[in-house]
Parts: C-alpha cells; sequence; structure tokens
C-alpha cells in the first residue's frame, strides 16, 4: 500500500556526489554537540561516529542522559538551544546538514529527507489545529498542493497506520493516547523521507498500545524497506526491531554491532549490565542486575573512561586513559581497555568504515 501513497507525490531522482550516499543513508563522523551554561559546557555528544545502510535500522541503547535524543536532534540540526553542532559531519541521504541554515534545512531535509516520531505525541500536535490539517501541511508547503488534494493523501495515510480517515476532521484532545501515536507516526511517512527516526515511541502508553505501536512500526518497517533509527533506554524493544545497535554511555559511544552481536556476545561491562538488568519471562532468574552508581556529569565527566567510576572490572588505566575503540567482530566495535590484547585498535572509525564499507 505505501508504495501506491507514494505515487501521489512529484518524484525526485536523488542525486549523489559522493558513491557512499548511494549505499549509507546517514553517515555520521566525529560528531560532537555541546550545550553552553553558565556552568560550562554540557558534552552531549562527544565524538561519535556511526554510519547506517539504506534499508537497515540503528537502536541507541543507553540510561538517560547518554546523549540518545542528542543525537538524533543533530541529525534533524535541530538541537535545542543552548544546544549547537561543535565539530564533525551528520550526512543524511547525500546532505551534511551541518553546512545548512535554518531555511534550507526546513525546505530540504526536515521531514523530506529524515523525519522524527517524538516521545510525547501530544506535544508534537498543535491543540488549535485539526488533525487533518496538520498532516496536510508539510504537502502544502514543500509541493505546493493544494489543501483539498492534500487531505485526500492525508486519509489514505491514516487508514496506512489503522486510523479511519474521519480523524483527519479531529482536534488531538478527541484522540486517545494510542491515536495520537498513530498520527504521529502518519505525519514522519507523509513526505516519504529515507529515514525516520523514532524517540522512545511507546512512552506514557499502557503495556497493551505499546505492543501495538511496536508492531505497526515493524510493519512499516517491512513494507516499505525505509532506514529507521529507533531510541529506547529498554533493550527488549530494540531486540525486536534493529538490525544494529548503537550503546552510548555519558556521550561516548561504548558499544556498536548488529543486534546478534550485543544481545548475543555483548562486551562492553555497561552494555552487559543493561541485558542482565533486562527480565526474562521463560527463565528463572534469582535476582536483576543494576549498575551502581549515578551517571556522570557531562560539565565535567570522569577522567579516563567516563564508566570507570561505576565499572567492576575498572583497572588503573581506566581511571586516567580514554578508551581508545577496539574491533572485536567483523562490524562489531567496544571502547574498552579490557580488549586491548584480543581486539584491534581502531585508529580512526571513519577511516575503516570508507576502506571496508560495513
Amino acid at each position: 500500500m505505501i508504495e501506491n501513497l507514494t505515487k501521489l507525490l512529484p518524484q525526485e531522482e536523488p542525486k549523489y556526489e559522493n558513491p557512499l550516499d548511494k549505499e549509507y543513508v546517514l553517515r555520521i563522523n566525529h560528531l560532537k554537540t555541546y550545550y553552553f551554561t553558565s556552568r560550562g559546557a554540557v558534552k552531549a555528544v562527544d565524538d561519535v561516529t556511526v554510519w547506517l545502510k539504506r534499508g537497515e535500522s540503528l537502536g541507541l541503547a543507553g540510561e538517560s542522559g547518554c546523549g540518545k535524543t542528542t543525537l538524533a536532534s543533530s541529525i534533524l540540526n535541530m538541537i535545542t538551544p543552548p544546544g549547537r553542532v561543535v565539530s564533525g559531519e551528520v550526512w543524511v541521504d547525500g546532505i551534511d546538514v551541518t553546512k545548512l541554515r535554518e531555511e534550507e534545512l526546513r525546505r530540504e531535509v526536515r521531514w523530506k529527507k529524515v523525519s522524527m516520531v517524538f516521545q510525547g505525541s501530544m506535544n508534537a500536535l498543535n491543540p488549535v489545529y485539526r488533525v487533518g490539517f496538520q498532516m496536510a501541511e508539510p504537502l502544502m508547503y514543500h509541493y505546493g498542493i493544494e489543501q483539498e488534494d492534500a487531505l485526500e493523501v492525508v486519509k489514505k495515510y491514516l487508514e496506512l497506520v489503522g486510523l479511519s480517515p474521519a480523524v483527519a476532521e479531529r482536534y488531538p484532545h478527541e484522540l486517545s493516547g494510542g491515536m495520537k501515536q498513530r498520527v504521529v507516526i502518519a505525519m514522519a511517512l507523509i513526505l516519504n523521507p529515507p529515514l525516520i527516526i523514532a524517540d522512545e515511541p511507546t512512552t506514557a502508553l499502557d503495556v497493551v498500545v505499546q505492543a501495538q505501536i511496536m508492531n505497526l512500526l515493524k510493519r512499516i518497517k517491512n513494507e516499505t524497506k525505509k532506514s529507521f533509527i529507533f531510541i529506547t533506554h529498554d533493550l527488549s524493544i530494540l531486540s525486536e526491531v534493529s538490525d544494529n545497535v548503537l550503546v552510548m554511555y555519558g556521550g561516548k559511544m561504548v558499544e556498536w554491532g548488529t543486534g546478534d552481536d550485543i544481545y548475543l556476545n555483548p562486551q562492553h561491562p555497561y552494555t552487559q549490565k543493561l541485558i542482565s538488568a533486562i527480565p526474562r519471562v521463560h527463565v528463572d532468574v534469582d535476582h536483576l542486575e543494576y549498575i551502581p552508581g549515578v551517571p556522570p556529569d557531562l560539565i565535567s565527566p570522569p577522567s579516563g573512561c567516563r564508566f570507570h567510576p561505576r565499572c567492576p572490572y575498572a583497572m588503573e588505566k581506566c581511571k586516567h586513559e580514554e578508551p581508545p575503540i577496539f574491533r572485536v567482530g567483523k562490524k562489531h566495535f567496544v571502547a574498552c581497555w579490557l580488549y586491548e590484547k584480543e581486539g584491534e585498535r581502531v585508529a580512526d572509525l571513519q577511516k575503516l568504515l570508507e576502506e571496508e564499507g560495513l
């Protein structure tokens, strides 16, 4: 059905200057995004490199405050003040969004190249406009489609996410939480972007509705072959929808690999603790693991490895030297001194990805 809907929009043939962009919908290289406060710079994202192939999905995992949402906001170059991208590149469908002005971002990138399903659907919807107009507005702005024709497209997208076309005439407050979340998902799809970011899409929903929303996202992913980024602190959710998983801690990438690598063979002590804390339905568990301590202060983070104050395997070296990235599998990377001997030290992850096309 989604293929038929995309035919309703003007077709644009993409042109890529870099051959890598034909294979990768997203290339983030050495990204640093800081929030500048009176107390100092909050290093929310600090030197993160990650690539995503077309048609694949990436899960971002970690505790609250580890930099997941800031990384997603950087992809849209829509960082809340006083934050800004300090250095690095973010290539989305062949465009480096860090180099564009606000007007260019609105016209060329947001919702055309990458869209976002926000945490709180009620906050993403304007309470004084009907749902149909809010969904139709991007079509009118980007493609100059008349409002009446745009509303017809909107109704088809509402059906795609399991809602009645009559929902277009309602106001957000007239919808349940699950219905609002479906509306926001339809809004993210309506301009047919190649990349969609879902930031905690099941937050504040009950368990039954959570399952319905995740099943909807899985169906859309399978039908459209689009690339998705799923953000959550719940690794059990990511296991269902993500081809690759990036684990973040204190603004840093601590582990990145395929879903099987992360779930079946976690290497970083932080990742191991996160997975051990997931309740198992069919396994007898005497006690759930937990991580003692609190996340680091990102204005003045700990020296060396940022996880060392909470790590059960911390060595003296961990306290003073920041760990580089070690390769422990074909596409499995970990930033931990424990793998200094058995892992392959990666001097520049961006260069390795360019050479090997992982």
